[in-house]
C-alpha cells in the first residue's frame, strides 16, 4: 500500500467519523471507527469491539438471495469473545444503550452498502427497550440511512413482540415505523413466549418463525404437517413467512414442503462478512434452487 493510498483511507475514515458524529448525536471521542484490511468497517464503543456479519436469506422459488440479516459480533476490549445479549446488557448498565444501538446500526449500514445487490433487503433486530422510541431514536436512524443512500423500504425491522408487555405499545410503535417507510418482521413467532393473537392486531410484512419450529417439525411428522397450516395462515394475512434455523437437509425439505419460499439457516449460508458475500455468493447458485 502506498503512502498516498494510506493517507486517502485515513482521510476517508476521518470524514466518516465527522458525518457519523452529526448523525448519531454522539461524542465520537468514545468511538473508534476503522476500516479493516478486509474492507469492512469495525468500531469500538465503551470497550466493546464490534464487527458485522451478514446471513443471507434465500428466496427458494426464485433461487436467489432475498436479503441479509445483519448480526453483531462483539468482543470485550478486542480480545474476549462475547455475545450480543451480553454486549447489550453491558451497554445498558453503562447508560449507553441508545448510543450503542446507533453505533452498531450505522456500522451495519456502512457494511451493507458494500454488498453489490441493489434490491436486497437489510433485516435488523430492534432492541425491545428501544422499539418505543420512534420519535427520536427512530428518526436518527432514518437520517443515517438517508445519509448513506439506503431507503427505509429496504430495511426490515425485526421485532420480538413477546418482549413488549402492552399491546397498545406494540401497535403504536409498529404503526409509527411503518409510517416512516420501514418494513416490519415479527420475530421468534411460535416460540415459548410468543402471543399468536398479536398477528391479527397490527400490520406486518414478514413472520419469522422461531428456530424451534423447524427443529421440532423435523422430529414430529404431525408438526411438519401443521407447519403447512401456519404458513398458509401467515400468507392469508398478507404477510411473508420466513423459516429460519435450517441446519439439515431434512429441515430444508420440510420447509420447502410447507409452502414457505423465504428461508434462512446455516445449511444454506452461515453469517459472513460483506467481502465474503461478494466473493462467494454473488454468482453462486444457492442450495435451495
Amino acid at each position: 500500500m502506498t503512502q498516498r493510498t494510506s493517507n486517502q483511507e485515513a482521510e476517508h475514515v476521518v470524514q466518516l467519523r465527522a458525518e457519523l458524529k452529526q448523525a448519531l448525536s454522539l461524542d465520537l471521542e468514545e468511538l473508534g471507527l476503522l476500516e479493516a484490511s478486509s474492507g469492512e468497517y469495525e468500531s469500538t464503543f465503551i470497550g466493546v469491539h464490534l464487527k458485522t456479519a451478514f446471513q443471507p436469506i434465500y428466496d427458494a422459488k426464485q433461487g436467489d438471495i432475498y436479503g441479509y440479516e445483519a448480526l453483531i459480533r462483539p468482543s470485550l476490549f478486542g480480545t474476549l469473545g462475547s455475545t450480543p445479549e451480553f454486549a447489550f446488557t453491558y451497554a445498558e448498565q453503562s447508560g449507553k444503550l441508545v448510543q450503542f444501538d446507533r453505533v452498531f446500526r450505522s456500522q451495519h449500514v456502512l457494511n451493507f452498502r458494500a454488498i453489490h445487490q441493489e434490491n436486497g433487503l437489510l433485516f435488523l433486530n430492534v432492541h425491545p427497550k428501544l422499539l418505543l422510541e420512534v420519535s427520536a431514536h427512530g428518526k436518527v436512524f432514518e437520517q443515517i440511512l438517508h445519509k448513506y443512500s439506503v431507503p427505509t423500504h429496504r430495511v426490515v425491522l425485526e421485532v420480538n413482540e413477546s418482549l413488549i408487555e402492552q399491546d397498545k405499545h406494540l401497535i403504536s410503535a409498529i404503526e409509527n415505523y411503518r409510517a416512516l417507510g420501514y418494513q416490519i418482521a415479527f420475530d421468534h413467532v411460535g416460540g415459548h413466549q410468543s402471543k399468536l393473537y398479536r398477528l391479527w392486531l397490527t400490520q406486518h410484512d414478514f413472520i419469522k418463525f422461531d428456530v424451534s419450529v423447524i427443529h421440532q417439525a423435523a422430529q414430529q411428522p404431525t408438526l411438519a404437517k401443521a407447519l403447512k397450516g401456519l404458513v398458509a395462515m401467515v400468507q392469508d394475512l398478507g404477510s411473508t413467512p420466513v423459516i429460519v434455523g435450517i441446519e439439515t437437509q431434512q429441515q430444508l425439505d420440510i420447509a420447502i414442503a410447507s409452502g414457505a419460499s423465504v428461508l434462512q439457516g446455516n445449511l444454506l449460508a452461515a453469517p459472513v462478512v460483506a467481502k465474503v458475500i461478494n466473493d462467494q455468493f454473488q454468482h453462486k447458485t444457492p442450495k435451495v434452487a
